[in-house]
């Protein structure tokens, strides 16, 4: 009866779209890595036969599980990522990965399942009220501990995912002034590595003038806009400095290409450049399968990670870029409508995570592989080589279908 139940209320709509995405990821990871001699596409099809026992596991377990032992499962990822500075084994200059012989294991990638039930089971208490400091204070630090113990390894690219937790708690009450900061930082942050910081402080100022006098007198506060103003001038004339001495040169290199104050297509910006140009001769419905010339020629470093939206561009073309992008839209609508009609908190909140994770890893991807954001190692989910990615966005996501075919036994 149990089983029947599962395939009676499991969401066949989001395995569907699933099962797709890791097709045609493994058909791209074929094509892009079929004269590489290490059979990376024999590997990855290895990692998904293997996800399909660990879907099995996911749904066989009482989803009350997952809520029951959530702080449990988190405090055991976090021990994960902290082991790694005393066994962890270093790749590119990244300590990220548990070598068992020849197998590697990422514990970044199962962390995000982790905070997202941690948060989850914090937001659910009825209890929690995030207008409140203390529990505002509370919910950053389970948001931030992953985020700590990620980017020392370093991984900025990982611990960048969790941003987007602040829209979640934001969505649970969170003061809007959390993401505003945040998103303000970011604007500040670019604009004064464009142009010289007096300007943008004088743009700041009209800004917060302008807000001032279009705000109701009842509301109208001197003394904050100019303490607002103070902080704002402090973070600009700060920014240089940070950017010289505590990003590391290529992360330099890679904002300043960026941004065009440097051209260096042999270089640092090599990967980017060689991306656009096969994405670019893909034309409107791609060379063929297996016919990608850029693909073949190798031209793209790492073309089956976080670069293999680069073969879907050069020979799918823009039809089947279309098609890809489609099925991850439809993929983050179908989990978000799932998310709102759940009848408990706590399912509601991690659906919300689940779709926020995978949006975020999606959109940074693709703005990184068409060069419009930094090249910083966020794989493109399904669709990019590796086991602990795949497994852990399978977890991420069959978790969640567990708890919506579950909703039935709620109340």
């Amino acid at each position: 009866m149990k089983n029947q139940s599962i395939k009676k209320n499991l969401d066949w709509s989001c395995v569907i779209i699933y099962s797709a995405l890791v097709i045609l990821g493994w058909l791209n990871i074929f094509s892009s890595s079929l004269s590489s001699p290490d059979n990376t596409y024999q590997k990855q099809l290895i990692f998904i036969v293997l996800t399909i026992p660990l879907i099995f596991i996911i749904l066989a377990i009482d989803g009350k599980i997952y809520e029951k032992y959530a702080s449990i499962i988190f405090v055991v990822s976090l021990i994960s990522l902290a082991g790694l500075f005393v066994a962890g084994k270093t790749i590119a200059g990244q300590r990220c990965w548990y070598a068992i012989g020849s197998f590697t294991i990422q514990p970044s990638e199962f962390a995000k399942a982790a905070t997202s039930l941690a948060l989850a089971k914090y937001l659910s208490d009825s209890q929690i009220n995030l207008k409140d400091v203390n529990r505002q204070i509370q919910a950053l630090a389970i948001v931030f501990l992953p985020v700590f113990l990620i980017l020392p390894q370093p991984d900025p690219g990982s611990a960048l995912i969790y941003s987007i937790f602040f829209v979640v708690l934001y969505r649970e009450g969170l003061p809007a002034w959390y993401v505003l900061t945040g998103a303000a930082a970011i604007v500040l942050f670019v604009l004064t590595l464009v142009i010289e910081p007096q300007y943008v402080i004088l743009l700041a100022l009209v800004a917060l003038v302008l807000h001032y006098f279009k705000s109701r007198l009842g509301d109208r506060n001197i003394v904050l806009s100019s303490i607002l103003f103070a902080l704002m001038s402090g973070f600009v004339l700060s920014v240089s400095y940070v950017f010289e001495n505590v990003f590391k040169q290529h992360h330099r290199d890679r904002f300043n290409i960026l941004l065009g104050k440097t051209v260096d297509l042999k270089g640092i910006g090599y990967n980017t450049n060689q991306s656009e140009i096969a994405i670019g001769s893909g034309g409107w419905i791609g060379k063929g399968f297996l016919e990608g010339t850029q693909t073949k020629g190798g031209f793209v470093p790492e073309q089956h990670t976080d670069y293999i939206f680069t073969t879907v561009g050069e020979e799918w073309g823009f039809a089947g870029s279309l098609v890809v992008i489609g099925l991850f839209a439809a993929l983050l609508l179908r989990i978000i409508y799932l998310a709102e009609r759940q009848k408990t908190k706590f399912s509601r909140v991690y659906g919300y995570c689940v779709a926020g994770i995978l949006f975020t890893h999606f959109f940074v991807n693709i703005s990184m592989v068409v060069g419009i954001f930094p090249t910083i190692g966020v794989p493109l989910p399904f669709f990019s080589y590796g086991g602990s990615g795949l497994w852990g966005f399978t977890i991420l996501l069959f978790i969640f279908l567990k708890m919506d075919a579950n909703k039935v036994n709620e109340w």
